[in-house]
């Protein structure tokens, strides 16, 4: 069983570097924006509560997003195992995960502040991208606020898995390809493998 988590800062690849290690292995690929969009769009009862919290510009709470974390993970819907994107994002997540699963490896995908400025302002100006990659684009303060933000709840995340010996770092900055192949040889993953 494979459980892996794919971390970083905004545009540095999370998404479709997840997605590939669960194409490529037959993990799950487990993205908390795709299950809170899935929410949103199915007008669930969660998704008036949710939808509230991100209209007056505030992060969804933590209880919330672990719950389903949780619910998601206890599916079981995973035959060889899991990729993570973009979870955990804070000190508590991680300590969530670590006491409710042993995760394996957390790929740390690093990318310099300014190329995720660029990437970012890029992505809102051909109009990829969802949630705050669009706002940012009209008000270039506000991403590098968001980067900040993002080191001071990252770093101590880091820190935990560093210290566990789970954390890979890997070049973001690199090809899709690439990074994709610094990440599967860090893994100890090959095809055919799982």
């Amino acid at each position: 069983m494979h459980k892996y988590i794919v971390i970083g800062p905004q545009a540095s690849g999370k998404s479709t570097q997840s997605r590939m290690l669960a194409s490529h292995f037959d993990f799950a690929h487990i993205s908390i924006g795709e299950i809170v969009r899935w929410h949103l769009e199915h007008r669930t009862k969660l998704a008036a509560n949710i939808g509230q919290i991100l209209d007056s510009g505030n992060l969804i709470p933590d209880e919330i997003v672990m719950d389903l974390v949780r619910r998601r993970l206890h599916q079981h819907d995973w035959n060889y195992g899991f990729v993570l994107d973009s979870f955990p994002r804070n000190k508590a997540h991680a300590e969530f995960l670590r006491q409710n699963w042993d995760i394996d490896r957390v790929v740390y995908l690093d990318a310099p502040d300014e190329a995720v400025f660029e990437r970012v302002m890029e992505r809102g100006k051909e109009g990829w991208g969802s949630g705050y990659t669009k706002r940012a684009v009209t008000n270039p303060d506000v991403l590098r606020r968001r980067i900040a933000k993002y080191h001071r709840r990252t770093k101590p995340i880091l820190k935990v898995y560093e210290e566990l010996g789970i954390l890979v770092q890997i070049d973001a900055t690199k090809s899709i390809s690439g990074v994709f192949s610094r990440i599967t040889r860090s893994l100890g993953l090959a095809a055919g493998s799982v």
